[in-house]
């Protein structure tokens, strides 16, 4: 590494045990690096929402892209964080998820809508707003847009997937969808091993 990108680096691993993940591929662009971590230290650590919405943000954003490290490195910590196991397991198989407490279903729909649609109804935006307010609304999108880039980062480079972790999605295998019928299962290349 250049002394610019061993500086990042160990800054990088100073504030999160290793350099790992998206950082190995970001660490080729070191500007591009910084800015992307000192961004997704903010949505991750710093941003003004509560921490299962931000892990739950995260899961959304992995869900949307397919990117099964950012969800397999997320999941237990969304769980803990309060996340209901149902609700994570109907985000990882494309169902509508719910929730007890108003103000996280509330959340879910304003990400949902923001993923699925480009765009938010005003019921949905009133509801999400009467919550979480201006600032929260907009430091959703920030999260939602950082963990959109970290998941096509992770794919474009075929990050890792953890070998030693189950494929979290039913209709992707390796870096592929996978198409299933009654008669038969196809799927897309491989992709074993990672993208310099």
């Amino acid at each position: 590494m250049t002394p610019r990108q061993q500086e990042l680096a160990a800054r990088i691993a100073g504030r999160r045990g290793a350099v790992r993940g998206p950082f190995r591929v970001w660490l080729h662009s070191p500007e591009m690096c910084e800015r992307a971590e000192s961004l997704g230290a903010f949505t991750r650590f710093d941003c003004g929402l509560p921490r299962h919405l931000r892990e739950l943000a995260l899961l959304l954003a992995a869900r949307n892209w397919d990117a099964q490290y950012s969800w397999n490195a997320h999941v237990h910590q969304a769980i803990e964080a309060g996340i209901p196991e149902a609700a994570v397991k109907a985000v990882a198989e494309k169902r509508e998820a719910h929730f007890d407490k108003e103000a996280d279903q509330a959340f879910y729909q304003f990400c949902r809508e923001i993923l699925d649609e480009h765009f938010v109804s005003d019921e949905t935006f009133a509801r999400a707003l009467a919550h979480f307010g201006s600032k929260g609304l907009v430091d959703t999108v920030g999260a939602l847009g950082n963990f959109t880039m970290l998941g096509m980062c992770l794919n474009t480079f075929q990050v890792d997937l953890q070998a030693d972790k189950e494929p979290p999605f039913p209709d992707i295998r390796g870096y592929g969808h996978v198409h299933v019928d009654e008669d038969h299962e196809s799927a897309g290349r491989d992709g074993e091993g990672a993208r310099p």
